[in-house]
């Protein structure tokens, strides 16, 4: 599908200092866009899926299989979105991440909306992460710092090395003494997020798998490049792609 010129901007719209969507925490949790039951027996496949490589994430899967592509139009996640950014949707982006027990992950601070490619407007966009099994701070829920959308982006450079093969993610220069607030979710629910808001997760120290879906979502014109490649979007719903 080629790509919509509509869905980028050449300029961001929106200055520093502004709370954003989500108002002054920049997140809001969102309950059960799932039956937990459902949304356990989907981590249950994944685990079955990935055990033997102990795989920690997939790029992009709403763009190949049909779990994700389902997910990512669940209804009351999609309405949601929807009532943030209006009802013409696209996916951006989608990770699939999964924290195994025992194993060092830990996701550096750092913001959804920006990397080397592109910038999202954070009234065009809303980051979600959504639980495919209870997260807690013993698994690695999210950390959040509210209110950190109000700075706007930030300088973010690579995580050290760390030789796993997931590769290397983009961390926010923080102040190193930054305390997050942890968001604990239960399966089937999950967070929206403002674009901007500064968060990290911690490893799963727990006995069995922390599973969770980061999507990018974005309404018409919610994209500024940052570099000459063209954002691959899938449009959801509504038209002007």
């Amino acid at each position: 599908m080629p790509e919509p010129s509509s869905g980028v901007t050449s300029q961001p719209e929106v200055t520093t200092g502004d709370d954003g969507l989500l108002g002054p925490p920049g997140y809001q949790v969102l309950r059960e866009w799932a039956p937990p039951a459902a949304a356990r027996a989907r981590a249950i496949e994944l685990v079955a899926a990935y055990r033997g490589s102990l795989r920690e994430v997939v790029r992009n899967p709403h763009a190949t299989q049909e779990w994700a592509q389902t997910l990512v139009r669940a209804p009351r996640l999609l309405a949601a979105v929807q009532g943030l950014i209006g009802d013409a949707v696209a996916v951006e982006n989608t990770f699939l991440v999964i924290k195994w027990p025992g194993s060092d992950f830990e996701v550096p601070w750092h913001q959804d909306g920006i990397n080397d490619r592109l910038e999202l407007e954070p009234y065009r966009a809303v980051a979600a992460w959504i639980a495919l099994t209870d997260a807690d701070v013993e698994t690695g829920c999210l950390h959040v710092v509210p209110g950190s959308q109000r700075a706007g982006y930030r300088p973010y450079e690579p995580e050290p090395a760390t030789g796993a093969a997931r590769g290397r993610a983009l961390g926010a220069r923080i102040a190193p003494e930054t305390q997050g607030l942890p968001i604990p979710v239960p399966v089937g629910s999950g967070v929206l997020m403002d674009t901007r808001l500064v968060h990290c997760s911690h490893s799963n120290r727990g006995t069995g798998a922390r599973i969770g879906l980061n999507i990018r979502y974005v309404a018409p014109g919610g994209i500024r490049r940052r570099d000459d490649s063209s954002p691959s979007l899938c449009p959801i719903t509504g038209t002007g792609w």
